[in-house]
């Protein structure tokens, strides 16, 4: 009985340590990021070429780890069209993503850009409905409806508004809406489940391809006319920070629940936040702010709850309908910030 319960109490340790380590990790590589692009003693304002960076350092570790040292296993199933019909557009939506996200932190604060990726369920809903994976109905309205206020609010509060860097990070909510909406189709209709690994393994060179088409056309001749400075240990450090939080989702995700990895996200968005608050002089947070945000953080948490009750239905479903069913692989998620 005692050996059980110090095995539980380390289990438990253990678990809180993953939550810990996820929430460190993508609160941390957003600042990461921030002062990167935005440190005059880093000087390098390239958000497409430090996406860029990351994308390529994420496809050789993960062909290393795969392929040649074998430590980990890239699940099976992929084919050439669905790589064609998926994963190239899941890639491409995820190269949309970082590139606007990061391109945002140029114009305006991290705790305002972070309020505004508050609006993505609405995003994810709205165009969910389009492709028919959603149902519109009141509940699922007046939870959007609350977190568009809240947002709304947020916005009304911020002192200084660059409209520049809010067009730049709400193109990045609507390419990170399409990537989930992909990975969706994905999974519901044909029928591929693959863990953080593989969907790196998969996604990271399509990306790369992505971002390296238009870096050659917008950033490179800036790069080429300007005097910048290449700091390999600082780059190299920004991108293995960059696979660890993806890798650090699995462990939580792994070792908890869908539910467990959702509560951690709100409370890295306030930790995010409110540090950005201390460490970023282009941070003022007001109380409209904070309030606007609140309200919207409440709307995704209803929204969180409403898909996860949703989830548990439909799994108990499938089980019932087909219970010596065996699923292509682990069904995860991941996170990109």
């Amino acid at each position: 009985m005692a050996d059980r319960m110090r095995k539980l109490g380390g289990e438990g340790v253990l678990t809180y340590a993953y939550i810990f380590l996820y929430i460190a990790l993508s609160s941390g590589q957003i600042f990461f990021n921030k002062w990167v692009l935005s440190s005059k003693e880093i000087n390098f304002p390239y958000p497409l070429g430090l996406t860029l960076l990351h994308m390529v350092f994420s496809s050789v570790l993960c062909f290393t780890l795969t392929k040649v040292l074998k430590i980990m296993k890239v699940e099976e199933g992929m084919t050439a069209e669905i790589y064609a019909t998926s994963v190239i557009p899941i890639g491409a939506m995820f190269a949309m993503t970082l590139w606007l996200g990061n391109t945002a932190y140029l114009y305006i604060s991290v705790s305002f850009a972070q309020m505004l990726k508050a609006i993505m369920p609405v995003a994810v809903f709205i165009l969910g409905v389009a492709a028919g994976l959603e149902v519109m109905n009141f509940r699922m309205l007046l939870i959007m409806s609350v977190i568009s206020f809240g947002v709304l609010v947020a916005s009304y509060g911020e002192l200084d508004i660059n409209w520049v860097g809010v067009v730049y990070q709400m193109g990045g909510v609507v390419g990170e809406a399409l990537r989930l909406i992909f990975m969706e189709i994905l999974v519901k209709r044909k029928g591929i489940k693959l863990n953080p690994i593989s969907v790196m393994y998969y996604v990271s060179p399509c990306s790369a391809l992505c971002l390296f088409i238009p870096w050659i056309f917008l950033e490179k001749p800036k790069m080429d006319a300007q005097s910048w400075n290449f700091h390999p240990l600082v780059l190299t450090l920004n991108s293995l920070c960059t696979f660890a939080l993806n890798l650090s989702v699995f462990l939580v995700i792994s070792h908890t629940s869908a539910l467990t990895i959702r509560v951690a996200g709100v409370v890295k968005d306030w930790v995010v936040v409110l540090l950005s608050a201390l460490l970023f002089a282009d941070t003022k947070l007001t109380l409209i702010n904070l309030f606007g945000y609140a309200i919207a953080i409440a709307g995704v948490a209803a929204y969180n709850n409403h898909k996860l009750k949703k989830e548990v239905t439909r799994v108990g479903s499938n089980e019932s309908q087909h219970p010596e069913s065996i699923p292509l692989a682990s069904s995860s998620s991941t996170s990109q910030d």
